[in-house]
């Protein structure tokens, strides 16, 4: 891997969202992602709204640095909430995924999915307006009579305020019989992957009616299911890679040129459990509940229960790194489990150069981990840290009875609060964390 930069202090740029109203189901937020440069960030809600923010242009003349704080560009309802009358089941809007496409020209394009119809959106500014259509006279009569052609005037473009237009470009035909969890852009660009709980499938994204299934486990006996599909991914750069993670722990790398259906794996990254370890959670805990390639294309990212690890590609027996992200509360699974929690889908993410990892916790905590120097930090959203360029306090838990002042006991902290979305900026050291309804922004410089 890269050399480290060094330790980070970490600084609160701005939050969105409302901070003290209680929050409102439909504002919380569902989906984090940046797009390739950094300059847009999405983000989407379970009331299938999505909101882009664009980064702010403006220079701090002491520093030279470039603001890390972004404005409201463009917010649109993506996904509405219906109903199947033939399974009698209702589909949420909450949208699940949001990935970006490789911007093309002036317009921007993204995918954006809820647990069944994946949707393309075509995001365009306009700023001039069209005037002079000749359409009536100076006296108010239609020139279509009018003789005086000599009253005829050019139409000319004058500019105007600017208009963002989110307009849905492509609406792809349900394919999937169960919830959608994964989109992933191709690196051809032409191609996408959605996969739901059984089975994966390609799409073309000019061809909104019919998909190829490339990965299908469903058993023939639906008793007989052991596992399902969790997550799923493309390569950054080889276009035949991709990878899928499962309930079982089990990461499984396909390579489309071996066959259409990718049924055979052609690596599988599993870390088995030493057998005096099991117990009742085991098997809830080591599900992977989200997988990322590095943007060098050699490494795995995955994350469950309690744990992050970092897979390198050329070693399948085990992770060439495993960071716990919050231990202590393998004491509290029995609780965790009675109150819903510990099916709770945390992602994580990589910083743009693969140095540092970045996931979740409860309390709204968020943990960042160097793969370099295997230091970690805990940070937490939080309003205490609203403070202009306000510096990050690193937190610590304590399972004992007396704390120090810095200190948090186990015992008090808050389930509701958590971490399962976040985004690290393609280039600099600026992450997005979605914490209930609310999106805190920070940057970094390096000590």
């Amino acid at each position: 891997m890269a050399t480290s930069g060094g330790d980070m202090s970490w600084y609160f740029s701005q939050v969105k969202g409302a901070l003290y109203d209680e929050a409102q189901e439909a504002d919380i937020i569902s989906a984090v992602e940046f797009n390739h440069d950094g300059e847009l960030l999405a983000t989407g809600d379970k009331g299938g709204r999505v909101v882009i923010f664009q980064r702010n242009d403006l220079t701090n003349q002491t520093t030279g640095k470039r603001s890390s704080e972004y404005n409201v560009y463009s917010t649109f309802q993506s996904h509405e909430a219906e109903f199947d009358y033939l399974k009698s089941l209702e589909i949420e809007e909450k949208i699940n995924k949001i990935r970006w496409l490789p911007r093309r020209n002036a317009a921007h394009f993204l995918l954006s999915t809820n647990d069944k119809t994946i949707k393309l959106w075509k995001v365009s500014e306009r700023e001039k307006s069209v005037n002079g259509f000749n359409l009536k006279s100076e006296d108010g009569s239609s020139l279509k009579n009018n003789k005086h052609l000599t009253d005829l005037t050019v139409p000319q473009y004058q500019q105007s305020e600017l208009i963002v237009e989110a307009a849905p470009k492509k609406i792809y035909a349900n394919a999937h019989a169960y919830h959608v969890n994964s989109i992933s852009v191709n690196s051809d660009n032409d191609t996408y992957l959605s996969a739901d709980d059984l089975r994966v499938n390609l799409w073309n994204l000019e061809i909104t009616d019919r998909s190829f299934n490339i990965i299908d486990i469903k058993p023939a006996n639906m008793e007989d299911l052991a596992e399902v599909i969790t997550a799923s991914e493309f390569h950054p750069t080889d276009c035949s890679t991709l990878v899928y993670s499962s309930s079982k722990g089990t990461i499984r790398l396909c390579d489309m040129r071996d066959r259409a259906l990718c049924d055979k794996h052609a690596k599988q990254f599993d870390e088995p459990e030493e057998p005096n370890q099991r117990s009742f959670f085991s098997e809830i805990i080591g599900t992977i509940s989200d997988v990322k390639f590095s943007h060098d294309g050699r490494y795995l990212l995955s994350r469950d229960y309690l744990t992050v690890k970092v897979w390198d590609l050329a070693m399948e027996n085990k992770p060439v790194m495993s960071f716990p992200v919050h231990q202590y509360l393998t004491s509290k699974l029995c609780n965790l489990y009675e109150n819903d929690c510990i099916f709770d889908k945390f992602e994580c993410c990589w910083s743009g150069n693969d140095q540092q990892i970045m996931t979740g916790s409860y309390n709204n905590f968020f943990r960042i981990f160097d793969c370099n120097t295997k230091k970690d930090i805990t940070l937490e959203a939080s309003k205490d840290n609203i403070k202009p360029r306000g510096l990050l306090k690193p937190k610590k838990v304590f399972q004992g009875t007396k704390k120090k002042k810095d200190e948090v006991l186990v015992d008090s902290l808050n389930y509701n609060k958590k971490v399962l979305h976040s985004a690290w900026h393609p280039q600099e050291n600026i992450i997005a964390v979605a914490a209930t309804n609310n999106l805190y922004i920070f940057d970094a410089k390096n000590q």
